[in-house]
Formats: structure tokens, C-alpha cells, sequence
């Protein structure tokens, strides 16, 4: 897991690099974020305690709680990347355009960067429904708070990564 980490630190440390550098060039303009990123922020916020509850829940060996915090975890997830489509969709109805001739290299960049996210984000939720598949429907009762441990580290990360593309953005505007 740490490795897959790193590797994507690296992806995005690289992409954010190179948008600084394509950001110099004249024409590059700014895009201004919609709400519903800043609402998204809110969602993904709330499903890193969400998935927190999960791991206690579990260590608790309290398995009612334990699969309603990692599916309402899922839910958050998939949320967050709806969100995230829809403010795409609303920069697009605003004009900006992402791919094509008249596309903005910024406004590529920015698809690039937050679709690459979201991405990150519904692979989570893939292992997310995974591990409550396998704990809601096993006939073998495991309490093992391994597996849920890893998926919430990946969870914690895919969200301190949020944070980071939202900053980043915000100050290279």
C-alpha cells in the first residue's frame, strides 16, 4: 500500500509541476473552481471519519456498526465523485472547455489533475464495497481489522490528496 502511495504522490507531484510550468505560458487562463468542488471537500471530510468509525467499529468487534460506517464510507465516495462531475459539467456549461481545438491547456491540466482524482477516489470506493461484501455476506466471521485498516489508510490519503489539489488550485488561479 505504501508503495502505491508514494507512486501516486510522485504522479501528482509531476502534474502539479507541470501545470506550475504551463501556467507561465500566455495562454494559459485561470479557471474558477465551482461550489461544488468546495462541497465535495465537505463530503470527503466527512467520510475520513466516517471510515475512522469503521476501524474502531471493528476492533470493537461491533460488525452492525462496523458495515453501516463502511458503507455509508462508500456512499461519501461515490458522492464525492458525483460532485466532482457535476462540477466539471458546470465549468463546461460556463464555457470552459477541456478537450478539443479551442480547449484551454489550464482547463486540461485541471481535468486532468482532479479526474485522475476522482479516479483514485472510486477505486477506493471498489475496495470500500469490496471489504463490506466480504464481511457482510462471508459464512466464516473474521473480526480481523487488517483489511479495513489498509483500505482506510488509502482512504486518509486519497483525502489529504484532495486537500493538497484544492490548495494548489486555489493559489494557481
Amino acid at each position: 500500500m505504501w508503495v502505491a502511495i508514494c507512486s501516486i504522490c510522485m504522479m501528482f507531484a509531476g502534474l502539479t509541476s507541470a501545470y506550475i510550468v504551463k501556467k507561465s505560458q500566455d495562454n494559459v487562463i485561470s479557471v474558477e473552481l465551482p461550489s461544488l468542488f468546495w462541497w465535495s471537500t465537505i463530503i470527503i471530510l466527512l467520510s475520513s471519519v466516517t471510515i475512522q468509525i469503521a476501524v474502531k467499529s471493528i476492533k470493537a468487534k461491533e460488525m452492525k456498526r462496523y458495515r453501516t460506517f463502511l458503507g455509508i464510507t462508500a456512499f461519501l465516495g461515490l458522492l464525492f465523485a458525483t460532485l466532482q462531475y457535476l462540477g466539471f459539467s458546470t465549468l463546461h456549461n460556463h464555457g470552459v472547455l477541456f478537450t478539443g481545438k479551442n480547449s484551454n491547456p489550464g482547463a486540461s491540466f485541471l481535468l486532468i489533475i482532479i479526474g485522475l482524482h476522482a479516479l483514485h477516489i472510486l477505486g477506493g470506493v471498489v475496495g470500500l464495497i469490496v471489504t463490506f461484501l466480504k464481511v457482510y455476506f462471508s459464512k466464516i466471521r473474521n473480526y480481523s481489522s487488517i483489511p479495513v485498516e489498509v483500505i482506510a489508510t488509502y482512504w486518509h490519503f486519497v483525502d489529504i490528496l484532495w486537500i493538497y489539489l484544492l490548495i494548489f488550485l486555489i493559489f494557481m488561479r
